[in-house]
């Protein structure tokens, strides 16, 4: 097994879940997510990819997809159980997310989100090549950076956070706190989204850990530690191109002729997620209809809400609500033909998405909490016409970038009420003016922006950055 220069750790590995009988597999694009962001930086580049394949049992030997091994990481019934479904994401994910649902803590949880970070741990140092980059991501692997640090100290290794940090006063009632901190400083470098969770995160290491701390070092024995913002992005020149291209072009026009070619679309695209606000949303829609400031026959809302975690309690009952609440809307405003809400619940191509962005009039994505949302910029970067409004919740990460979007507090219904009404009469120069501010800073902040401002920190002389940033 050849060794590699850069190893991404991640929960998941890039690949789709059916594998064919010779391990043929390919990338699994998602809307928004990690491998939207980092697929266009390693496809091109030697690398390798530590995740887990989805299945139960032992870790399939998988076939290189664009030149990236692909190193799949065995997982248990109870590792998934334990470390996926509960510690990930039933206790850090909604501690992570200002408690929008209350976190649950169980023990043995803990003990198997320590055992499964011990496995992604050994797995890569196992494929790195001495002195290799090892970049880490996401809230699943919070302890890898020590672990690896204790089994391969040659290494450099990177840690980025995909998701909200929170703010003291919530980290502290997590039971494993100083632990879970311990773990990510055995990163040389820790990037967040946002300021304010570098912020978050130093005040936590000087309280919790009594270390000598900044917003940007933090001193951990005879090392330091770096910590800084890196707002993830986007492949803005790929998605334009799907824009641009004649059948997707083609499928935008026959979708709209589809909806009843309406005066306006407005559009969602989320996971199932109790974080990305889809019930308030909802709500909101309900009551401009019931007031008739908007009219099915000319509006028509599209909802897509991709199935996520299914054995995870609170999203089952999540799913329920929803399409109970689309049921309710349908049967209250829709008429024979014309439904006031289009809920859609399975995943589209990369070319399906940039058909929905071009149909959108409106593209609504209002999360009460998220690390960035990247379907944000996607919508932006897929407006080629220079059209669409953007209604953006101010509690996303991309707020702090897309300051001429609609921002919202989605936690205020009326407000929430107000500026859609806002951006369905939005007029178009003013619409133009503010997509082509958007589109214009999403062009000098894209994902070789990303990539190259949080290598050039991780790598001190600069040469690893302009390696795999080039070319």
């Amino acid at each position: 097994m050849r060794p590699s220069s850069l190893v991404v750790v991640a929960n998941r590995l890039p690949v789709d879940d059916s594998v064919a009988p010779d391990g043929a597999c390919e990338w699994r694009r998602s809307p928004g997510g990690l491998v939207s962001a980092l697929h266009p930086l390693l496809r091109h580049k030697p690398a390798a990819w530590v995740g887990w394949a989805g299945g139960i049992g032992d870790a399939p030997a998988l076939a290189d997809i664009d030149g990236v091994r692909m190193r799949a990481v065995a997982l248990s019934a109870e590792d998934v159980r334990d470390h996926y479904e509960g510690f990930a994401n039933a206790t850090l994910w909604p501690l992570f997310h200002d408690s929008v649902e209350q976190p649950s803590y169980h023990r043995r949880w803990w003990e198997g989100y320590q055992r499964v970070n011990r496995r992604f741990a050994e797995a890569a140092a196992e494929v790195a090549e001495p002195g290799a980059v090892v970049w880490v991501q996401d809230y699943h692997l919070q302890l890898v950076p020590g672990m690896l640090r204790e089994l391969r100290p040659d290494v450099r290794i990177g840690f980025f956070l995909h998701v909200p940090f929170p703010p003291p006063e919530l980290f502290m009632q997590l039971p494993r706190r100083a632990e879970l901190l311990t773990g990510m400083l055995g990163a040389d470098l820790i990037g967040f989204q946002r300021a304010q969770a570098a912020h978050n995160f130093a005040q936590l290491a000087a309280k919790l850990l009594d270390l000598p701390a900044t917003d940007q070092r933090i001193v951990v024995g005879d090392r330091v530690v770096r910590v800084g913002a890196f707002p993830v992005s986007i492949d803005m020149a790929e998605m334009e191109a799907l824009a641009r291209r004649p059948d997707v072009v083609e499928r935008a026009r026959r979708w709209r002729g589809d909806l009843g070619d309406p005066q306006r679309v407005i559009l969602s695209v989320d996971r199932m997620d109790y974080t990305k606000g889809i019930e308030q949303r909802l709500k909101a829609y309900s009551e401009l209809l019931a007031s008739g400031q908007v009219k099915v026959r000319d509006t028509v809302m599209v909802q897509v809400a991709v199935r996520s975690r299914e054995r995870v309690g609170q999203y089952q009952i999540l799913r329920e609500r929803v399409e109970r609440e689309v049921g309710r809307i349908n049967g209250e405003f829709g008429r024979v033909g014309e439904p006031a809400i289009h809920y859609l619940n399975h995943p589209f191509d990369r070319a399906e998405l940039a058909a929905l962005y071009r149909v959108a009039d409106i593209m609504a994505v209002t999360p009460l909490r998220d690390g960035m949302n990247l379907v944000a910029k996607e919508y932006v970067a897929a407006r080629v016409d220079g059209d669409g409004v953007l209604v953006l919740s101010e509690f996303a990460g991309t707020a702090a970038e897309f300051t001429r979007a609609f921002l919202v507090n989605p936690h205020d219904l009326e407000g929430l009420k107000q500026t859609l009404t806002q951006a369905l009469r939005a007029t178009p120069a003013d619409a133009t003016d503010r997509m082509r501010a958007m589109r214009d800073h999403l062009r000098t902040h894209d994902i070789r922006h990303w990539a190259h401002l949080y290598l050039t920190a991780l790598d001190d002389t600069g040469s690893l950055a302009a390696r795999l940033t080039t070319g």
